[in-house]
């Protein structure tokens, strides 16, 4: 009997057993998960559920009983220790089991903060279900939060601290909101957005020490700033990026470079070790290098796209990075990677000062990056305009007259 492991028990992973399935696979498949719960998503954690909005069941890829009824041998709570890729073996805290083909889609974890204080209590993180439950509770309108980082998380985190009622303030190094994902035109805007929910920026600051609430206290009290400034905080939250895990590629032998690196077929060094989702640091013909996107969108389609490719199936996984987030009453979708030095020009389309508008990263007249705020059903024409790599009329682009796929 054939045997396809999967070591992850996140969307990417779920998505490829469900694949595999379907796809008619016929062989025992394991799934490893070093959590306690079934695979989940990850982007309620800082939306719907953490805003108290979505049940905990609807985090869930799968209902409890899919993988008995599809004959997925899931089993959580179990961490791999090593791959024998020699022997195709892997082995975890109670045996190994060998494999024709394995899949890792291990995902990445929070980076940590490493200042003094920083193992004190209410210093949080939020990239699980445990720390999601626990943010939730802790934001309450007597909290003061003081949120390390600007960045997706950080600001997602910020939006239900304030619909909750806590107080925010936000130290971030760069200058801006957003900077490095966004750069400091569209950041700008987010930075307003939360100024105007009352949240308080202190940009070119970090954190330098976490302090107790009090002598012999296990909890903190303050941060202080990297300026001196010292902070009250009830609840601090870290969200200053994240780092793959791809320690067992590493000590396996496969090839590694900020992540897992496979071809566009999303075939690792070793011909029977795949590799998707965040842990990923795949090869985009369209962008002509590797790459290693952390979103919701590269690991649901980059799940399916590897089972077949685990199955055979000769293919290039290219898509347009996509992902999207919700804060109050904004809700966005960008398409492609608008980072600092990949644009010359930002044309906007429609109401930016009513918070409705396209705004479309360019180099040299091509579109890099496409971002919709409060505009829906544009995305795919955005990602046609960014795979065509044709050179645009910022006229027409701006002019919400010229529809999209005419431009």
């Amino acid at each position: 009997m054939t045997t396809f492991v999967i070591v992850g028990g996140g969307l990417a992973a779920a998505k490829a057993a469900e694949t595999l399935r379907a796809e008619g696979f016929d062989g025992d498949v394991v799934l490893f998960g070093s959590e306690p719960e079934r695979p989940y998503e990850r982007p309620p954690l800082a939306k719907g559920y953490l805003l108290g909005k979505d049940a905990r069941d609807s985090v869930f890829v799968h209902p409890a009983g899919w993988y008995d009824e599809h004959r997925v041998d899931l089993r959580t709570g179990v961490t791999v220790a090593m791959i024998d890729p020699a022997a195709h073996l892997v082995t975890f805290d109670g045996g190994t089991v060998g494999y024709d083909k394995l899949l890792l889609a291990t995902g990445a974890s929070a980076r940590r903060i490493d200042i003094p204080g920083a193992g004190l209590g209410n210093v949080f993180y939020l990239r699980t279900l445990p720390e999601s439950e626990a943010l939730r509770a802790a934001f309450t309108p007597q909290a003061r939060v003081v949120i390390v980082g600007a960045g997706w998380i950080g600001l997602e985190a910020a939006a239900a601290a304030r619909t909750a009622g806590s107080a925010v303030t936000i130290l971030e190094p760069q200058p801006g909101a957003l900077h490095a994902a966004l750069g400091p035109e569209l950041g700008g805007k987010f930075a307003e957005l939360h100024r105007a929910h009352g949240v308080e920026f202190r940009f070119g600051e970090s954190a330098a020490e976490f302090l107790a609430a009090g002598p012999g206290a296990a909890r903190v009290g303050s941060v202080v700033s990297t300026s001196g400034a010292e902070l009250p905080a009830d609840v601090v939250v870290v969200g200053i990026g994240a780092v793959p895990n791809d320690g067992l590629a590493r000590s396996a032998g496969l090839a590694v470079d900020n992540g897992v690196v496979t071809d566009a077929g999303l075939r690792t060094s070793d011909p029977d070790i795949f590799a998707a989702g965040d842990v990923a640091s795949s090869y985009s013909p369209l962008l002509r290098r590797h790459l290693r996107v952390e979103h919701w969108s590269n690991a649901l389609n980059g799940g399916k796209a590897v089972a077949r490719a685990m199955l055979g199936e000769r293919l290039e996984y290219d898509p347009v990075p996509y992902f999207y987030s919700d804060q109050y009453d904004l809700g966005m979708e960008c398409s492609g990677l608008p980072s600092p030095g990949s644009y010359d020009e930002v044309v906007y389309r429609g109401d930016r000062a009513g918070l409705e508008f396209i705004a479309c990263w360019l180099n040299q007249g091509r579109l890099v990056a496409g971002m919709n705020v409060n505009v829906w059903d544009v995305t795919d024409d955005i990602q046609v305009l960014i795979r065509s790599g044709r050179t645009l009329d910022p006229g027409r682009l701006a002019d919400p007259a010229v529809p999209l796929a005419e431009v």
